[in-house]
């Protein structure tokens, strides 16, 4: 060990260990592009390549003819499809700003408010992590439609609300980062709960509510929800896509085309929060 200029201790390491690192990090990027690469290949073969045996990996002669045959499918939908991003945008917009708000607002008062039943609360969170979409596709539908808002953009906003994993996050990595003294020193200087919150808390939570709008817009972005809205008008682009798209063999290389579509915004999202979502997770799940 060493120290810097600063006087913080760093680690000594020689240039064999930067290069395993490096090497062990670049076989596993490698393996972790391989969908990706395959899906952007794919949307590029024409269709004697796609059915080819044995398949190939990469495309030989690339082409454009399938998202231009998207195009034309899209063009004949009862529904103009730029109704159909706008529901989907909707949806995954207002849905992720809820949640992380929702979310952060519940996990300050679990890990830094005192009151009776946080622990089970809490417990509820963490056992409600084991449930799939699956399991709760039917509880929704009855709850919705109970309080009669099957139909509606509601139907899947509301959901998205209520969804554990945020809250999970959110406090595991405020128990780390957000200190009591901080808190203490605001208290003592006037500031309210709510000021605290929203000057203190969630500007030094960033990576955290980051890396949540990421999870929570990629699921809203690729929900279907037929059993929630029957109304066309109020579909998803990905249900949209996928009826759009059951025409059989002679659709496979559209189908190919709009699988690349739809992940176009969802990595660019990623992208662009990738560091704090790094931070996040080496963090949340470390106790001092």
């Amino acid at each position: 060990m060493k120290k810097n200029k600063f006087g913080l201790k760093r680690l000594n390491r020689s240039f064999g260990g930067d290069l395993t690192i490096w090497a062990i990090l670049a076989v596993y990027g490698f393996f972790a592009a391989i969908p990706l690469v395959f899906a952007i290949s794919n949307s590029l073969k024409p269709m004697d390549e796609i059915f080819m045996f044995p398949p190939r990996f990469f495309v030989t002669n690339p082409t454009i003819r399938n998202f231009t045959n998207l195009s034309m499918y899209m063009s004949y939908s009862w529904i103009p499809f730029t109704r159909y991003f706008f529901n989907t945008f909707l949806i995954s917009v207002v849905g992720t700003a809820g949640h992380v708000m929702l979310s952060s607002m519940a996990a300050y008062a679990l890990s830094k408010l005192d009151f009776p039943g946080k622990r089970f609360l809490f417990t509820i969170t963490v056992l409600a992590l084991m449930f799939t979409p699956a399991v709760t596709a039917m509880p929704s539908f009855f709850i919705m439609s109970k309080l009669r808002l099957t139909n509606t953009y509601f139907a899947l906003i509301l959901p998205a609300f209520s969804s554990p994993l945020g809250l999970y996050l959110m406090k595991q990595f405020m128990e780390q980062m957000l200190k009591d003294e901080i808190l203490e020193a605001a208290k003592i200087d006037g500031s309210g709960e709510y000021n605290t919150f929203f000057n203190i808390v969630m500007p030094m939570v960033k990576p955290a509510w980051l890396t949540l709008i990421v999870f929570s817009f990629q699921g809203l972005w690729g929900a279907g929800a037929s059993n929630l809205i029957q109304r066309e008008e109020l579909k998803t682009i990905n249900y949209a896509l996928a009826q759009l798209l059951a025409g059989g063999v002679a659709r496979t290389g559209a189908a190919a085309a709009a699988a690349v579509v739809m992940m176009i915004l969802p990595v660019i999202v990623f992208v662009a929060t990738q560091s704090n979502i790094i931070e996040t997770m080496t963090s949340s799940g470390m106790k001092e």
